[in-house]
């Protein structure tokens, strides 16, 4: 009898194992190939050499891009090199990336950034929120940008207990702001066991000198998030579930829950086209790639732009993809006056002109 009980919990145990597995495959979306969709007007960015995790774009045209990102699981191009900020500017002719000098007193040395957002005052000061996980910890540094000599004066970094494991930030004031954990663990086998288990435990908490609090949670890995151009809504991707939310913001900073687009990629960053509110995604076509790195094997890159989100049917369309060849793990994509850029995790970043 005894031995008959251990024969079926073993053959329980397998078969959960077998279970979760194909469900950690599916949510990788393992065995997804794309078929090119090129663009005609494109060339890779002289400079950016270690990736272009996230792009922000003002109203004016300058581009910051965050670049370097050393994040667990994915392997760099550059392990023992400092992340940087580039700027472009996208009202010239041939716009190229020039790396911003960041003030004296910040430790740069363990500088890692990942998702950023900016935020301009009413006297036209530029902040440029910045995730960094120096150490493999989570903070939100606080720039303010100095157009004049292309430089960042750190004002301050921002920790708490409800930012563990910070992915992406949207600014809501010169101090405020809403983040995405991507993971409820920060250690790296812990969190290799919460994708694997599924455990929906990410959120999304808002932060302000005077309040912080969770405001949305039951995300497989909360990822980009960005906000409407009218101000109402947030939206959130969540990577492993293949989708982006709509949240409703109230005057209380609380979010309630609008609508999920269900989509068939790993979604990344947001971008918002501010005349058309047109969501723009960096995506992943295939996780596994992504994380399991092989030179005969490359992660691919897919661009997706979301019209019309609020409707009933939203309009899906495939803007880019590309088996890895020119571009690797695309990770953002950002549009400004007929310009789109294009970033990834660890590889180059791609300039277009529509």
């Amino acid at each position: 009898m005894g031995k008959l009980l251990a024969v079926a919990l073993v053959g329980i145990a397998a078969a959960l194992a077998a279970e979760r597995l194909l469900a950690f495959r599916n949510r990788l979306n393992a065995s997804r190939e794309v078929a090119p969709v090129t663009l005609p007007n494109c060339r890779l960015i002289k400079g950016i050499e270690t990736g272009s995790e996230d792009i922000d774009i003002l109203p004016n045209g300058l581009a910051f891009i965050s670049s370097g990102l050393k994040y667990p699981g994915i392997k760099s191009p550059a392990p023992d090199k400092p992340g940087e900020i580039f700027l472009m500017d996208l009202n010239e002719d041939n716009p190229r990336a020039v790396e911003l000098r960041i003030s004296r007193g910040f430790d740069l040395a363990s500088f890692n950034p990942h998702g950023i957002s900016t935020y301009v005052d009413k006297d036209d000061n530029v902040y440029l929120f910045v995730v960094n996980h120096p150490h493999q910890k989570s903070t939100v540094e606080l720039f303010k940008f100095v157009e004049d000599d292309n430089s960042l004066v750190h004002l301050k970094t921002i920790r708490h207990d409800l930012l563990t494991s910070v992915n992406d930030v949207v600014a809501m004031g010169p101090d405020s702001f809403y983040a995405t954990n991507d993971h409820y663990f920060c250690d790296f086998i812990l969190m290799f066991l919460e994708m694997f288990l599924g455990l929906n435990w990410s959120n999304v908490v808002y932060y302000s000198p005077k309040e912080v609090k969770e405001v949305a949670a039951g995300f497989y890995s909360a990822n980009g998030i960005n906000i409407s151009p009218d101000r109402r809504y947030i939206y959130v991707a969540d990577a492993f579930d293949h989708n982006v939310h709509v949240m409703e913001k109230h005057a209380n900073w609380n979010l309630t829950h609008v609508k999920t687009l269900q989509l068939d990629t790993l979604v990344d960053n947001l971008s918002i086209d501010p005349h058309t509110g047109d969501i723009w995604i960096g995506c992943h076509p295939n996780g596994m790639k992504l994380f399991y790195s092989d030179p005969e094997n490359l992660p691919a890159s897919e661009v997706l732009r979301i019209q019309n989100i609020l409707s009933e049917e939203p309009t899906v369309t495939r803007v880019y993809t590309d088996n890895g060849s020119v571009l690797q793990g695309s990770s953002v994509a950002s549009v400004y006056e007929g310009k789109l850029l294009i970033g990834t995790v660890f590889h180059r970043a791609l300039y277009c002109e529509l």
